[in-house]
């Protein structure tokens, strides 16, 4: 786990900040870092940002993102193969090595992530990531090294279900097509009844996920409850749509219907088989549901 010591000078949503501590922590396994480690880590304005810069580095205007590193890695290695190195860095305190320093402009979080049409929770964890990255010996000047870099940022963000290549969809009609491509990696030799569904989180990420069946029948796992179990285990638990594909209308069963309840009560249900869409709300199929507020 990867210990942050946060500095929030500029507003940002709890759920992002978490979302960044689970890429942080990520980071390590991903690295193949041992030992404990921590950051500090500063969300900023872009005044602070501008200051920090031309403090730093002379250039009078501010960036995304700025790094810190405390330790000096040998040419060509990293900080999972440096454990001596990151040693030299441990703080009795926290009982972790201090990996260096962080600093994050807030608006440019949101300005990138409406530019490149993906989720702010998506850019913060990428410019969080991208300065561990530096933090841990890489760097992209050369070539060479900007396609290691950008590896290993791709194999964290993917870890935690943000890659680069994040699909964000905010039209029905681009959810419905993500659950017909689940719907296709359906496991139901059993039942010869495939079914994909694409669960969308209130931050825009997407969750796909398709029905497994068992030949022990009574273990068979519909595709809603994949995509919210998969969800969840990522650090998502607020969704607004879900949107189904079936050869048929399949709405969620009951199972499933408790499930999304468990979560998001309201949420849109989205069904569809051939060429034809129906809606409803989780309300609708669940009326009176029991869930958490009912204990």
């Amino acid at each position: 786990m990867m210990l942050i010591h946060w500095n929030v000078a500029s507003r940002i949503d709890p759920s992002v900040m978490a979302q960044m501590q689970l890429a942080a922590d990520r980071s390590l396994v991903c690295e193949g870092v041992a030992v404990p480690c921590s950051i500090d880590v500063c969300l900023c304005d872009d005044d602070r940002m501008r200051e920090i810069n031309h403090a730093h580095r002379g250039i009078d205007t501010s960036t995304d993102v700025l790094s810190f590193p405390s330790v000096t890695y040998p040419s060509g290695r990293t900080a999972g193969g440096s454990e001596y190195l990151l040693r030299k860095e441990y703080d009795d305190e926290t009982h972790t090595c201090f990996l260096g320093d962080i600093v994050i402009s807030v608006p440019h979080i949101l300005e990138q992530a409406a530019e490149y049409g993906h989720s702010e929770t998506r850019e913060a964890a990428y410019l969080l990531v991208h300065g561990i990255c530096h933090l841990m010996g890489y760097d992209h000047i050369e070539d060479r090294e900007r396609e290691e870099m950008r590896a290993m940022e791709e194999k964290i963000l993917s870890s935690v279900s943000l890659s680069r290549n994040e699909v964000s969809a905010r039209d029905d009609g681009t959810l419905l097509q993500l659950a017909r491509d689940a719907m296709t990696r359906s496991y139901s030799p059993y039942s010869g009844f495939p079914v994909g569904a694409a669960l969308r989180c209130s931050d825009g990420r997407i969750f796909q996920g398709c029905n497994v069946e068992n030949a022990s029948f009574g273990l068979a796992n519909c595709a809603e409850r994949t995509a919210v179990f998969k969800a969840v285990s990522e650090g998502a638990k607020e969704f607004d749509t879900i949107a189904i594909a079936a050869k048929k209308p399949a709405w969620p069963c009951g199972a499933c219907r408790q499930v999304l309840n468990e979560f998001s009560p309201g949420i849109r249900v989205i069904i569809t088989w051939d060429d034809q869409v129906e809606e409803k709300n989780l309300r609708e199929l669940l009326p009176e549901g029991f869930g958490p507020n009912s204990l």
